[in-house]
């Protein structure tokens, strides 16, 4: 596909670069003929000579045109080839019945989430958090809501699964988004999408009740990678109803800890595993060298390549 991509844009450059000059040459030459006849020899050449290096300047400019044409789509098409698409990493499973429906997925010990569009799903207070509760599990947070209240999605993404569980979520959706999350929106009222819709962040998905295994009007809302439970209070900050970051390091090893770290740290509680937030003016080259590794080794922790234009507030693996 990305090949593809890039002969079509290779193909309109082209294009562009041979038309440009022609119409440039045939419109000058038209209005020149008209008084063609009224010159000398030597005027006539002069002339010639002059359209010559007019149209000889068209195609230098016409080229360069092209060719940044050209550089800047391969670079937008190199750049969204790095982002590992949610399809990739569920190796193709798509369940409409099942929250946790993945058991042969292989899970990345690290992974760098894109947080970068999240919508608050409903403002509401934490009314019960993340982790053990009464002898169970509690898999994701709950927030304060009054029935009939529009609950959001967190991202875009699409409806995978929309379903009612007498004794646990009650109505609820699970929705899976392009960064490779699922977020999990339970004890709903109402629905306002269907199976298999596609979604932006912020569009009114659901009104918010207290069906199923509930005790009062509230939101029970789950983050999961590739069907593990992430604690959502590690990626939003549910006081100023947003992200802490921009991008977000899932850990294999934190997965389902019983003790969460609640914290945005990026680097792993054992520190055999560092990362570093860019900021401006920051090159491979530096990073490589405040972390004494080489910029192939980066490069290859990252899945990312040398010519790689490097956004400010991106994490990067250094060991």
């Amino acid at each position: 596909m990305i090949e593809q991509l890039k002969n079509i844009f290779t193909g309109i450059a082209l294009i562009t670069l041979f038309i440009y000059p022609t119409n440039v040459l045939l419109a000058q030459t038209h209005s020149e003929n008209e008084s063609m006849s009224e010159l000398t020899t030597e005027e006539i050449t002069r002339l010639n000579n002059n359209r010559k290096l007019v149209a000889d300047k068209a195609n230098m400019k016409a080229e360069t045109a092209a060719i940044d044409s050209i550089r800047m789509h391969f670079e937008l098409i190199d750049e969204a080839d790095e982002m590992s698409p949610a399809d990739d990493l569920y190796d193709g499973m798509w369940d409409n019945q099942y929250v946790k429906a993945y058991s042969n997925v292989t899970i990345p010990d690290v992974h760098l989430i894109d947080l970068s569009s999240f919508a608050m799903p409903i403002e509401g207070r934490i009314t019960s958090p993340f982790g053990p509760r009464r002898g169970r599990f509690h898999y994701g947070t709950d927030l304060k809501l009054q029935t009939g209240d529009t609950v959001y999605a967190a991202f875009e993404g699409r409806v995978r699964v929309k379903q009612y569980e007498k004794k646990g979520y009650g109505y609820y959706l699970v929705l899976r988004h392009p960064n490779g999350l699922e977020t999990v929106y339970g004890h709903l009222s109402r629905f306002l999408v269907v199976v298999d819709e596609n979604v932006e962040a912020g569009q009114p998905i659901a009104l918010g009740g207290s069906t199923g295994r509930s005790t009062g009007p509230h939101l029970h809302f789950e983050c999961r990678f590739l069907g593990q439970a992430i604690d959502p209070a590690d990626i939003v900050d549910f006081n100023n109803f947003c992200t802490y970051e921009e991008q977000y390091i899932f850990e294999k090893s934190k997965v389902n800890s019983i003790s969460v770290n609640n914290s945005n740290k990026y680097t792993a509680q054992n520190g055999s595993v560092t990362y570093y937030k860019i900021k401006q003016g920051d090159t491979l080259s530096t990073i490589a060298k405040k972390y004494r590794v080489s910029v192939d080794q980066l490069c290859r922790l990252n899945g990312i390549k040398i010519t790689t234009t490097l956004r400010v507030g991106r994490v990067l693996r250094c060991s």
